[in-house]
């Protein structure tokens, strides 16, 4: 849908953050630049991702397709390059556009086949990103980072920025193999809760700053621009400098937890998070790959309650630095043309439901997203809505208020009717995919204003729940009798919402 003046478009992201942990609907938490710029703009309070991992979903984000589409369907997966991408429709259009955090495109790991830009040694080869300037997913320009937190796999324009600020013991406060991570043990090995790390060589502000310098860069040279500020935390390990680490008391917070038989009705694979040494045998991935979320997830209440105080310090931490982002949006005199754009890529368990960070669980906990959208002029500011959003949505969205046309590979939908409070929304569901492998857990979800389904190939069992009568989600109606009939009913709405799924690359112009 047309808008008047094509705007600068800002896109800022977190990663991993639970739909809850804003300050304008969580009176525990503190993040007073998000709520000012949920007061300039609309919260979407029904907004999901496309897959509830990083790679699948941010591959959709850019590409407007469902990883089923865009190929890269897993974590350990890749973004083909070939695919198109909201960055290169922009960037014809006459756009600056670039990226700076986390892309997330490419897999720690290269292959003969599958080369990726984002694994060893290239990720630590520092000289090669000190002179890397290409396009890379439609970004004109780039500056990359890999890590959460104190994991190893540091490197890139992040460490190139750290050592140009004469931080070159840097490599000292990175010492996370990652592979260590267990819940309520070393969560964060070597160090846990409080990061070394000094705040001014964080990652959040890199993140700011370099974002800042681009931002007046465009504004000064009058080029429209669509960036991405892609944030990393509140992403596991829970490690975050001082002040922030002593930010929240855990014996304040509300420390969600496991309701007693409410995975009785479950799955299997739901029941066996909550055993101390579980056999997710059955479910295991050829290859030896990790099944996300296949381990126990048992965690005593004041470990929980001390890494939920972490994670909010995380959130608040990045508030900061996105709030220095708005102030230099306002300082260029730039707010009133530009649409920014907040979100997560997926959400986060932090004891809901007995389960902490992911895996294949759809619980509204891990596959809803925060989703504020900001534009003077054109999106009512203070608003709230229920309309259904999909990530899948932004690339097309986008392409939508800036007047260019979207690729027909992008089977997300415009949302801009919705962002500017027309009616009726282009949206009444939205799809989630979570596959690993066909012999393993492949999980797909149909979600409209009232129910949820999910159902996993090869396998009779799935869940529904009615959103409206159990928000919590407790009770799952999947084997209930009479519940049958709805149950049918759902599964062919699902099977229709998988049609429109379906790329036309042209319209038919012959009868043969």
């Amino acid at each position: 849908m047309p808008v008047s003046q094509p705007p600068n478009i800002l896109l800022i992201t977190s990663d991993q953050q639970h739909w809850n942990t804003l300050g304008l609907n969580n009176p525990e938490i503190h993040t007073p630049h998000l709520d000012r710029l949920a007061k300039r703009g609309c919260l979407f309070e029904r907004a999901y991702c496309p897959n509830p991992t990083c790679t699948p979903t941010r591959a959709s984000m850019i590409t407007g397709c469902y990883p089923s589409q865009h190929g890269a369907y897993s974590l350990g997966t890749k973004l083909m390059e070939d695919r198109p991408t909201v960055g290169a429709a922009l960037s014809a259009a006459g756009y600056r556009t670039s990226l700076v955090g986390k892309a997330h495109f490419q897999p720690l790991r290269s292959s003969s086949i599958h080369p990726s830009l984002e694994s060893y040694p290239v990720l630590r080869d520092l000289d090669f990103w000190r002179d890397f300037d290409q396009p890379f997913y439609g970004f004109d320009h780039v500056e990359l980072a890999r890590n959460h937190t104190d994991e190893t796999h540091v490197g890139q324009h992040y460490a190139l920025w750290m050592e140009e600020r004469g931080f070159t013991e840097w490599r000292e406060h990175f010492q996370n193999t990652w592979q260590e991570f267990k819940f309520g043990e070393t969560a964060n090995s070597p160090q846990h809760g409080t990061w070394t790390l000094p705040e001014e060589y964080h990652y959040n502000t890199w993140i700011a700053e370099r974002t800042n310098k681009l931002l007046q860069e465009a504004t000064e040279a009058n080029e429209p621009f669509f960036h991405w500020a892609s944030f990393f935390d509140p992403h596991p390990p829970y490690l975050i400098p001082e002040p922030w680490d002593r930010m929240y008391d855990p014996a304040r917070l509300t420390v969600p937890q496991l309701q007693p038989g409410e995975h009785n009705d479950n799955p299997e694979h739901f029941r066996k998070t909550q055993q101390v040494r579980p056999d997710f045998s059955d479910w295991e991935e050829p290859g030896g790959n990790e099944m996300h979320g296949c381990c126990s997830h048992l965690q005593d209440r004041e470990s929980l309650a001390r890494d939920i105080a972490i994670y909010y310090g995380m959130i608040s931490c990045m508030d900061k630095y996105i709030g220095r982002i708005l102030d230099k949006v306002d300082r260029l005199g730039i707010a009133d043309h530009t649409l920014i754009v907040f979100t997560s890529d997926h959400g986060h368990f932090f004891g809901h439901h007995g389960l902490n960070a992911k895996g294949p669980f759809h619980y509204e906990d891990l596959i809803k997203v925060p989703l504020i959208a900001a534009w003077s002029g054109h999106i009512t500011p203070d608003s709230h809505s229920t309309d259904i959003q999909s990530l899948v949505d932004l690339a097309p969205t986008f392409l939508g208020a800036a007047n260019v046309p979207a690729p027909s590979s992008m089977t997300g939908l415009d949302q801009t009717a919705s962002w500017l409070g027309r009616t009726p929304p282009p949206r009444d569901h939205a799809l989630i995919e979570n596959r690993h492998q066909p012999t393993t857990l492949y999980a797909k979800t149909y979600v409209n204003s009232r129910y949820k389904l999910t159902t996993y190939r090869g396998r009779e069992y799935g869940e529904l729940f009615d959103l409206e009568v159990d928000p919590a989600e407790t009770h799952n109606l999947w084997n209930e009798p009479a519940y049958a009939s709805l149950k049918s009913d759902l599964l062919m709405r699902f099977l229709h919402a998988e049609f429109t799924k379906e790329v036309t690359p042209m319209n038919r112009v012959s009868p043969a």
